[in-house]
């Protein structure tokens, strides 16, 4: 319970931004509020490792009210924030039944993430699901793992070959981790285990229209993973733009003009853009955004005109910064602290100032590359240094445990333990599709019926 004229903090998200916001105010005079669509924050850099049944969600996943339990002045509520009113001074979120509810602040931190994009091609979305949740993960899974089943059925050596190739849009660190583990799934893990194909002819074609892999990284590193890549059998295609893709390939155009590339599954990690609060808060404050719709915010990651609002992660825009992890943990835990020393009558201290740590990214068992202000590695000495970076960052003992016993399984042996697909899984997107179309059908049956109606009554009257 809010304690009466006690300062209120809403804190929008619990993704990396709004969970660091979130401790850097345990102590500080304030009720603090964390609104979440979801129960759970997710781990996204290792997201792909869900997809391709290394980890289990739970590895990845840990309860947002698990994070806070012993912080007393905060309370976590689920719900999809939908709008701001920044006169009013009020947030307004939908809860996990559909019911919409509103929740007042003093100061709002809004760390809501990204979506994905398709550049102005949505209807790309249901053949080639992108990979930013755990349910987006748990779909990939059951995709890849069923492209080989339905690749054992096939009586047609052309259908085999189209369900045994996977297209991954985007050559960014998610798309070249994706191609890399699904390379070891078709190579290390499935070989033998089939009587009528063999998985480690799968084809994997990485697709992007950059000139190189990884292309934040430095041309050195981006250069050994694209060797890596080719080395463990990945076709990566550079410098070919995606123009469109359907339910049984995709049509790529280079220099030398359109291919269609066959394949029954396809992945998009090409773009991300603001998700659509974004646009909503400036639309409210008359705050410039970006061409991703995100918010250009100020040096100290405040809304122009409006420094009782704070945009931290993937929806603020300054000084070009990249839309990666470090930037929501650093610009969470600053916003915390201003929040903080404000309401202690403290200065509120100097500019955000990103420090840069580096960029790592693997490629594949025992090989990756890292970019660490100055030191490149790559091959075991950057898939160690990986290895450390990221089960020191997952959040709780048991998942660092848990995670450890994974990896130990499926790097040094080939199995992995998170291959298991249910039907819910496979059929969970269509289930949705008939569901939106037989309630449209419904509505327009409705419509009919009552125009009928009224005609009845007019001719009547």
């Amino acid at each position: 319970m809010t304690e009466q004229g006690q300062h209120r903090v809403v804190i929008v998200g619990a993704g990396f931004g709004g969970k660091y916001a979130a401790r850097a105010l345990r102590k500080a005079d304030a009720h603090v509020t964390i609104l979440n669509g979801t129960n759970h924050h997710v781990f996204e850099p290792l997201i792909y490792q869900v997809a391709t049944g290394l980890l289990s969600p739970g590895e990845v996943a840990t309860p947002v009210r698990e994070f806070f339990r012993g912080q007393k002045n905060t309370e976590v509520l689920q719900g999809w924030v939908t709008d701001v009113d920044p006169d009013a001074r009020t947030v307004t979120a939908t809860a996990p039944d559909g019911v919409p509810y509103q929740v007042p602040y003093d100061t709002l931190i809004v760390a809501a993430g990204t979506t994905q994009s398709y550049f102005g091609n949505d209807r790309f979305a249901e053949f080639a699901p992108g990979l930013k949740s755990i349910d987006d993960a748990v779909e990939l899974r059951a995709r890849i793992m069923s492209a080989f089943e339905m690749a054992e059925l096939a009586t047609d050596p052309a259908a085999a070959e189209r369900w045994l190739t996977f297209v991954i849009v985007g050559a960014g660190p998610t798309g070249v981790e994706l191609a890399g583990q699904i390379a070891e799934i078709a190579r290390r893990t499935l070989p033998g285990e089939y009587r009528r194909i063999d998985p480690a002819k799968a084809r994997i074609v990485l697709v992007d229209a950059v000139d190189r892999v990884l292309p934040t990284f430095s041309p050195e590193s981006s250069a050994a993973a694209e060797k890596r890549l080719r080395k463990i059998g990945v076709d990566v295609r550079l410098g070919t733009k995606v123009v469109d893709i359907d339910a049984t390939g995709a049509d790529v155009q280079t220099s030398a003009g359109t291919e269609r590339i066959t394949a029954m599954t396809k992945i998009w990690s090409a773009g991300v853009a603001a998700a659509p609060l974004a646009r909503r808060i400036a639309d409210a404050t008359g705050a410039p955004a970006d061409r991703s719709g995100r918010i250009l915010v100020e040096p100290d990651l405040t809304v122009p005109g409006h420094p009782e609002i704070f945009v931290v992660g993937d929806l603020m825009s300054l000084d070009k910064l990249p839309g990666v992890a470090q930037v929501s943990i650093q610009g969470g835990g600053y916003v915390g602290r201003t929040v903080r020393d404000r309401l202690a009558g403290k200065n509120a201290g100097k500019p955000f100032h990103y420090f840069d740590k580096g960029n790592i990214a693997t490629i594949s068992r025992f090989s990756a590359v890292a970019d660490l202000r100055g030191l490149r590695l790559s091959g075991l000495a950057g898939w160690l240094l990986w290895l450390g970076v990221h089960w020191a960052y997952l959040p709780k003992g048991r998942n660092r445990a848990s995670s450890l016993v994974r990896w130990a399984v499926a790097f040094l042996g080939r199995s992995r333990s998170e291959r298991a697909v249910t039907s819910q899984q496979i059929n969970a997107r269509a289930a949705l599709r008939t569901v939106a179309s037989t309630s449209t059908a419904a509505s327009l049956k409705q419509t009919e019926k009552d125009q009928e109606v009224a005609a009845e009554l007019t001719s009547a009257g």
